[in-house]
């Protein structure tokens, strides 16, 4: 154990530098093979139950574990509540449009009633992802390593300064990902993930009514889709009114979100910041091959998921993953 240990922390220091992202330390397939043989079957059977019944989970869990694992890695310090001496990530501004934490919850009552103390509740959020997106093929679309445990901090601040924010140029984009050890090929993969849910006025509405201040709208923004956007979002000032991110098929995980983006059809200028340098655009072109971004993003997934993860023993198994152990 040790020698891996030691050839990681090496490949660490190569990937990364003394800035030492460390993707994996000791995630593994089947983690709880013996300590708890049904907790993926008890993860699975109910977020498919609840994605049947409610078919916007699956673009809430897959941005629940990237906004995780963009703050302190995947450790599960997303869930955490605030306390009176501490504002937790939860409250930074790009993290109060979550949700789904009510389902993580019904997940980890279940299994501390069949294992107690075993599984993590950042194990939890990263199986939500891949299971709530599986539902529609019915079959597991990556693969999920685990063997992450949970972080016992939380912060606003942190989180504000961590994820990627919608208005970002790809520079700022290419720098945020890079930064968690993750190329411009995870950037524009995993921005496929606006192929479903929703995004609110307040994130774009800038592209519409005063791009640069003068009361005018984005030049790159397809001007058909723009009227369509202004029909929704009326006023710089709404910020509560959603529209779906790909109009054509909101609810389908699928790689429409690319052929929208070549049209100048990217919500948010963070997606239209992928057509502006050449290395990603050619990746955009890649991924309208049929099958090829199903690959592409479940191994990204797989590489974000393993971000700055607590293994061995840091961290804890949370009894309750809104709170940290007493």
């Amino acid at each position: 154990m040790r020698t891996s240990f030691s050839n990681f922390l090496l490949v660490c220091l190569v990937l990364f530098g003394s800035a030492g992202i460390c993707h994996g330390g000791e995630l593994r397939k089947n983690f709880y093979k013996d300590s708890c043989p049904q907790a993926e079957e008890i993860i699975k059977s109910i977020i498919w139950k609840r994605v049947a019944s409610n078919s916007t989970l699956p673009s809430k869990f897959l941005r629940m574990h990237f906004h995780d694992c963009f703050v302190r890695g995947c450790d599960a310090s997303v869930l955490l509540n605030s306390t009176p001496n501490n504002k937790a990530e939860k409250e930074a501004i790009p993290n109060l449009s979550l949700a789904g934490f009510d389902v993580i919850d019904e997940v980890k009552t279940q299994l501390e009633k069949t294992c107690p103390g075993t599984v993590s509740c950042a194990d939890i959020v990263a199986l939500a992802a891949r299971d709530s997106v599986s539902y529609q093929f019915q079959k597991p679309m990556w693969e999920v390593l685990t063997g992450r445990r949970d972080g016992k901090i939380s912060s606003q601040s942190e989180a504000l300064a961590n994820i990627p924010s919608p208005f970002s140029s790809f520079s700022i984009l290419k720098q945020n990902f890079s930064s968690k050890g993750l190329t411009v090929h995870d950037l524009v993969v995993l921005s496929g993930s606006h192929t479903i849910g929703v995004g609110h006025c307040n994130f774009f509405s800038n592209r519409l009514y005063n791009f640069t201040g003068k009361g005018d709208s984005d030049p790159s923004l397809n001007s058909t889709y723009a009227a369509f956007l202004k029909t929704k979002c009326r006023s710089l000032s709404d910020n509560t009114t959603t529209v779906p991110m790909e109009p054509q098929t909101p609810l389908s995980f699928d790689n429409n979100y690319y052929s929208n983006l070549k049209q100048h059809k990217g919500m948010f200028q963070s997606d239209a910041s992928l057509l502006t340098e050449e290395g990603p655009a050619d990746i955009v072109d890649e991924m309208l091959v049929p099958g090829k971004f199903f690959v592409e993003f479940g191994q990204s997934m797989k590489r974000m998921g393993a971000i700055g993860v607590l293994t061995d023993n840091s961290g804890e198994i949370r009894k309750k993953c809104s709170v940290v152990n007493s």
